[in-house]
């Protein structure tokens, strides 16, 4: 579907939106809604899925354009899942919840409006005018100043000819039961025995006596913000990670606690009150260690060991370990698929792994491409773990050698809860990593709502069996060395997230997880007799089959600078483009990075089916010669297009980044 913005094209020329069709509505009150419901307003459809970080990046950028135009335009989320957890319409609804979604929800599991619509990458927005015509098209995040100059314009196009109805959204948000926790994230375990667990839905932390159900202490307001103060006037917004500072690091920075305050991209140290014998409790204290409060975007500077923390940017940071091996706090950058570290004696902050580009290639760490990582730990020799939810994958990074390798996972859209050897298990969409004392890794593997163990069967070297590289789609081949297996030793749970070692009960092992979805900390043994095989089957993301021809194809980037903008070469090319597929033997030609929005590839007959990766890229700046200081934007998507090689099929892919 080709659109365009631009003000010279005729309004009868707008091709009108398809009937909104799904298995349901949410956020209503029961009531399903039509396109002729809605004349009148203008309508922006977010095709989002809630495993997707750049989805919820749009919702932040759409909370203040509903707020603004709450009179005139309605967002409709189109929830078009990628995992087959997602399909599930009471993890719809608990998410719905979780990341506080005030507008109506289709639930669209069959891809029916997605498909309808042409969309073809999670998060699409599709506007609407007051007629039901199709006014804008555009890929990706960052788009919120773009959406309000639209916005405005379709209003004024409506006040002209008189369909604009204001008034009230139909939004209809169900009462919340109050809990102690709600959604909560990801736990870390005091010196004194005290837990610590990031409420993330209710935008504080929580201190447990050792229980994990008796409250010691409410860190934060509970209510979005950012501001730092005491124990009941500090404000966090969806905080996930919690690390507990070495004692030697907390003498020096005055401080317990660095905490990934996710949706504020900042990290937090907290000081944490404590009671002391025949005196008064100290206070607990939160600052601001690290971020600007702004999101990282495409052409920000990315740190490299120098500069004040607080003078960059960040994107999503959502968990946080120690590396002894390092001597600093490593982050995952789920926002920006990076591994980052942050040094709280210096204030340093540097881009440990990833290149910014979603997928999964393992070698060098500055090459490697990760899939918004979302948990970590140190194992005993110093690698870092990694949970890389995207992937559903567990890769590790080797301090020493500055490498990375995936011990499971194939890629993006490849997922399942199979056990067994490295190379047939599956996970999907795992969240948290932990290192036990036995040398093995714990998987929260979230969508499974399972506990997954991992060996490394290790030799007397200390050499594991992960495997090698990958391309950004075929993931790598851990199945090299048979010695990695996946055992099952808890499912059942809801959502887990993140989990810590609790001390032994009657000699068995015990993990304290985070089980997100049943808003509680939860204990699950690791014993020898809970292992299980479990083979539900590998899977893959179903998505629409996009027929193209073999042999030639020619490749086009929908670009359009927003109005008042043109593109900027002053850094270099201003648009870029990386194409490739899976699997790698199905393009002959064509692929790599090139600077041209348009592109022919050649695509090998022998190959019926498989993924066309491509990521582009595009610099905009104010057009305006008079303007000594223009305002620049990256513009960036990545798509994953299922294809089908057909003889007759078109010989034309066209994606729309921004049309």
């Amino acid at each position: 579907m080709t659109t365009s913005t631009d003000d010279a094209q005729p309004l009868t020329d707008r091709p009108h939106g398809s009937e909104l069709r799904g298995r349901g509505w949410l956020n209503t009150g029961g009531v399903d809604l039509t396109l002729e419901d809605l004349r009148g307003k203008i309508v922006l459809l977010d095709f989002w899925t809630f495993c997707c970080v750049n989805c919820l990046h749009v919702l932040e950028e759409l909370r203040p354009l509903e707020e603004k135009w709450n009179q005139e335009l309605v967002v409709i989320g189109v929830h078009s899942p990628k995992f087959e957890f997602e399909k599930d319409p009471d993890a719809l609804a608990a998410n719905i919840e979780r990341y506080d979604v005030t507008h109506p929800v289709i639930d669209d599991p069959e891809l029916k409006t997605w498909t309808e619509y042409g969309a073809r990458a999670w998060p699409t927005l599709m506007v609407l005018d007051t007629h039901g015509r199709i006014a804008g098209n555009l890929s990706g995040e960052g788009h919120a100043a773009n959406l309000d100059e639209l916005v405005a314009k379709l209003v004024a196009e409506g006040e002209a000819d008189g369909s604009l109805r204001r008034g009230d959204a139909p939004t209809v948000i169900a009462e919340r039961t109050p809990s102690t926790l709600r959604y909560p994230s990801k736990l870390a375990n005091l010196p004194d025995g005290r837990l610590v667990v990031s409420d993330a839905a209710q935008h504080r932390l929580v201190v447990f006596e050792y229980d994990g159900v008796t409250v010691d202490e409410v860190i934060g307001a509970g209510r979005r913000g950012r501001s730092d103060g005491d124990a009941e006037t500090a404000e966090f917004t969806e905080p996930n990670g919690v690390l507990a500072l070495p004692h030697d690091i907390v003498a020096e920075v005055g401080y317990d606690l660095l905490v990934a305050d996710t949706t504020n991209h900042l990290l937090r140290g907290v000081k944490v009150g404590q009671d002391r014998l025949l005196r008064s409790r100290t206070a607990t204290e939160v600052t601001t260690v690290a971020g600007t409060g702004e999101q990282w975007m495409q052409g920000d500077p990315l740190p490299r060991g120098e500069g004040d923390a607080r003078s960059f940017a960040l994107s999503t940071p959502w968990d946080l370990t120690w590396s002894h091996a390092l001597g600093r706090a490593v982050i995952t950058m789920a926002g920006i698929h990076q591994i980052w570290t942050f040094d709280p004696v210096t204030g340093a902050l540097l881009v440990l792994a990833g290149t910014t580009q979603e997928g999964l290639v393992d070698g060098p760490a500055v090459e490697s491409w990760w899939a918004q990582p979302s948990g970590i730990d140190e194992l005993a020799d110093g690698r870092l773990v990694v949970a890389d939810s995207e992937s559903s994958a567990v890769r590790l990074i080797d301090p020493q050698t500055m490498l990375v390798s995936t011990v499971v996972g194939l890629g993006l859209f490849d997922f399942g809860h199979v056990d067994g050897a490295a190379a047939d298990a599956r996970l999907q969409h795992p969240l948290g990593v932990t290192a036990l004392p036995d040398g093995r890794i714990a998987v929260a593997d979230t969508y499974n709502g399972a506990i997954r163990l991992i060996d490394l069967g290790e030799d007397e070297a200390g050499e594991d069996g992960a495997g090698g590289g990958a391309d950004a789609g075929a993931g790598a081949d851990a199945g090299a060395d048979s010695r990695v297996t996946v055992v099952t030793v808890a499912t059942d749970l809801d959502e887990p997230s993140g989990a810590i070692v609790g001390p032994p009960v009657d000699g068995i092992g015990q993990l304290i997880v985070v089980e997100s979805g049943a808003h509680r900390v939860t204990w699950v043994p690791v014993a020898k007799a809970a292992e299980r095989i479990i083979d539900h089957g590998a899977q893959r993301s179903e998505r629409p089959v996009t027929e193209i021809a073999p042999g030639a194809v020619e490749v086009q980037v929908l670009f359009t600078p927003p109005e008042g903008h043109k593109l900027d070469d002053s850094l270099g090319p201003s648009t870029q483009v990386t194409i490739s597929t899976t699997p790698a033997g199905m393009l002959r030609s064509g692929g790599g990075v090139q600077t041209d929005l348009s592109r022919t590839i050649e695509l090998d007959p022998e190959y019926r089916e498989g993924v066309l990766h491509i990521s582009a890229r595009a610099a905009s700046c104010d057009a305006d010669p008079a303007v000594e200081f223009p305002a620049c934007h990256m513009h960036q998507q990545d798509w994953g297009v299922p294809i089908r090689l057909v003889d007759g099929a078109p010989a034309q892919l066209d994606l729309s980044l921004l049309d």
